[in-house]
């Protein structure tokens, strides 16, 4: 038998039971669907991490108390300003130097409110992470060393507290505590670590310090010279700060290092997603390798008739294989379009972020067919065996 005799009877024999056939390629199409979308998600949340890890700006260098590692427990912090300024004198310009104190305060403007966090931080801030601002000014060294109360909001508190009200020289309440509006942040978009950046407040660290009662600070970072120079450079930090603190451990961690180790999650997540989601893959193959048992179970006739002319065990084998490929093939497409179709919708219509990769539609395009091809073995080979004469006996 041609091989395109064989497509044409098995698409004939497909569209002779339409519903069966309908039913028995939707596990294959619920399966496709499912790994394409899953591995669109997790593909598009990895991307959008790095970017916003990448968004702080170029050559950072984070320092933090206590062991880095994925799993390591936090450390109390022990860090203060005087540690700051030891860091500052290693780094030898103040402007390379960040830190912060966090903390989650109800902001209040008026009647309208808001709990968010609120960040404690020198004025070299936005020298060191890039950010932009809308409108207003960034808090001064002066505002650092005399404790003003002074705030700069993000864009979604900005909106929040005033509406459409321009918010600069307007009072908000942090804590019970008044502070002024000096500046606005741009929006920046995403959430980074599961931080809504536009959803901070900036108050000078000392002023942060003075109203949460503590002398600490929680972090700080550092913006190296350039990328040879920032393993050695975070290797003095650390040795400086050990040295003041010989009690206590701290971690200097760059930039590619955290994209490094999220990436490796990120992307092991990723394919899980995609091996439970092809668990209904292997389910739609079961039902596939059924479904074409009852077939040749019923088409016994047939089989018998046409080895009663001449057609070869491989042949019957063949058409019965061609039928199992051809049903796991269509719903694959199927699944694809329907995959596609859901990410692209989601990324569009949701927050959660969503990359189409070629290929992931590749993958579980070859898997659809190898599928078919897996699950038909056992239907082809148990038709094409069959004996011509008790075939054309049965009823």
């Amino acid at each position: 038998m041609r091989l395109a005799e064989a497509w044409r009877v098995a698409l004939g024999a497909l569209r002779a039971n339409r519903l069966r056939s309908a039913l028995t390629m939707l596990g294959v199409l619920i399966g496709v669907a499912a790994v394409v979308a899953l591995v669109a998600i997790g593909t598009g949340t990895r991307e959008e991490v790095e970017s916003q890890v990448e968004g702080l700006g170029s050559n950072l260098l984070l320092v933090f108390p206590g062991e880095a590692g994925v799993g390591a427990a936090p450390a109390v912090s022990r860090l203060s300003l005087a540690d700051v300024d030891a860091v500052v004198r290693v780094v030898g310009d103040r402007e390379r130097v960040a830190v912060q104190v966090t903390s989650g305060e109800t902001v209040r403007a008026d009647t309208a409110s808001r709990f968010t966090s609120v960040l404690g931080v020198l004025d070299t801030t936005p020298q060191v992470f890039t950010r932009d601002l809308s409108r207003g000014t960034y808090l001064t060294r002066t505002d650092v060393d005399t404790s003003r109360r002074v705030a700069v909001l993000g864009s979604t508190v900005a909106e929040d507290l005033f509406a459409d009200r321009d918010p600069i020289g307007r009072q908000v309440t942090i804590a019970g505590v008044r502070f002024r509006v000096v500046g606005v942040f741009a929006p920046v978009g995403g959430q980074g670590f599961g931080v809504d950046r536009d959803a901070q407040v900036h108050i000078p660290v000392t002023t942060a310090q003075r109203l949460l009662g503590t002398d600490r600070i929680d972090a700080l970072a550092v913006r190296a010279p350039d990328l040879d120079t920032i393993d050695e450079l975070g290797e003095r930090i650390v040795a400086t700060l050990s040295e003041r603190h010989p009690d206590s451990e701290f971690s200097a961690v760059t930039q590619e290092e955290i994209i490094g180790v999220l990436g490796d999650i990120l992307g092991i997540l990723t394919w899980v997603l995609a091996a439970i989601a092809g668990i209904s893959l292997l389910v739609g193959g079961v039902g596939v390798s059924n479904i074409m048992l009852v077939s040749v179970r019923e088409r016994v006739r047939e089989i018998g008739l046409r080895k009663a002319v001449g057609a070869r065990p491989r042949d019957i084998g063949l058409q019965f294989l061609l039928e199992a490929v051809l049903l796991t093939t269509l719903g694959g497409l199927l699944g694809i379009a329907l995959g596609v179709g859901g990410s692209l919708l989601a990324a569009a219509y949701s927050p959660v972020p969503a990359t189409i990769t070629w290929w992931s539609i590749a993958l579980a395009f070859g898997v659809s067919a190898a599928v078919g091809v897996a699950f038909g073995v056992v239907p082809a080979l148990r038709a094409g065996r069959l004996d011509p004469v008790v075939a054309l006996r049965s009823e």
